[in-house]
């Protein structure tokens, strides 16, 4: 009886290591699938429209891929690209869009970032972080008071309820 638990222990550790080991060179990451993406948009539009403002929402997820994007309907045309490029800004960065054009700011020698292609100063980008990883974006555009920011938070607030 010993000899059969010992033996079954064994197999077992096998079992468990090779679970556990990916191949070399595979990557596994987290991401922000479609209901997480959808979640983020409808908290930060609703956010949005207790504020009386319609905005437009835009949720990319870690590879910059737009996954959800929600129109207020009364917004301008243009959010819909201004909230794209802010949380791409987010999403590049890993900080809010607001605190990269200070860091652009405060810091001249990083100013020729702002060349990059689809970057934009302007408040209302967040990243969707697990943990310290940074997983999405989310971006707002549409206030006219500047309350992109706390839209887009309230968005970000809703992601980490739901990933807990």
């Amino acid at each position: 009886m010993k000899c059969r638990a010992t033996a079954l222990a064994g197999i077992g550790c096998v079992i468990a290591g090779s679970a556990s080991a990916a191949p070399q060179g595979v990557l596994v990451q987290h991401d922000v699938g479609v209901h997480l993406g959808l979640a983020v948009a409808e908290a930060a539009l609703a956010k949005c429209e207790a504020d009386g403002v319609s905005a437009s929402i835009a949720v990319l997820d870690r590879a910059g891929r737009l996954r959800v994007f929600l129109q207020g309907d009364q917004a301008a045309p243009h959010n819909i690209e201004l909230a794209r490029r802010k949380a791409y800004t987010a999403l590049t960065f890993g900080i809010s869009s607001a605190d990269w054009n200070k860091r652009m700011n405060d810091t001249p020698e990083l100013s020729a970032q702002r060349q990059l292609g689809d970057v934009i100063g302007l408040a209302g980008g967040e990243p969707i972080k697990l943990g310290d990883e940074v997983i999405g974006a989310v971006g707002v555009s549409g206030s006219k008071k500047g309350g992109d920011e706390g839209c887009a938070m309230a968005g970000v607030a809703k992601a980490a309820e739901l990933m807990k």
